[in-house]
């Protein structure tokens, strides 16, 4: 099943982000693209989805010490507590995409370089809904 930018299935090892590759150049984008080729190089072709590589590195990262405003759902009555941004450099695909570390992951833990696997998030629940999202974990944390 998809659900847009990931893959929406409950075994972890299956879980990947989902992208385009236009059939003309062969870029990749993320998040997909369904219109157009945003290579301005290509005079564009059709845009297959793709599943990006589940393993990346990290090429930069900062932590979060402030609540985001909305439409980040947090609960305001909530303590804030910081999280790691990561950038994550997906060789392959030749990109960078952004995303949270697994919840617990500190900026202590990463570094520059460091290998990292995207995994099944949870960004918010309700009583009847649960949102989902991907994380960045680092692989020598992975169990």
């Amino acid at each position: 099943m998809v659900a847009g930018w990931f893959t929406q299935d409950s075994r972890e090892e299956d879980f990947r982000l989902l992208g385009t590759r236009c059939t003309a150049c062969s870029s990749v984008f993320f998040p997909r693209e369904d219109s157009y080729c945003r290579n301005p190089a290509c005079a564009g072709g059709e845009l297959a989805e793709v599943q990006l590589s589940k393993r990346g590195r990290v090429w930069s990262y900062t932590d979060g010490r402030y609540r985001p405003p909305a439409p980040y759902v947090s609960d305001p009555a909530a303590e804030w507590k910081p999280y790691a941004l990561l950038a994550v450099e997906l060789e392959a695909e030749r990109m960078v995409v952004l995303g949270q570390a697994v919840p617990g992951v500190t900026v202590a833990e990463l570094a520059v370089g460091m290998e990292v696997e995207v995994v099944p998030g949870v960004l918010n629940e309700d009583a009847g809904t649960v949102w989902t999202t991907w994380h960045w974990r680092p692989v020598e944390t992975a169990s």
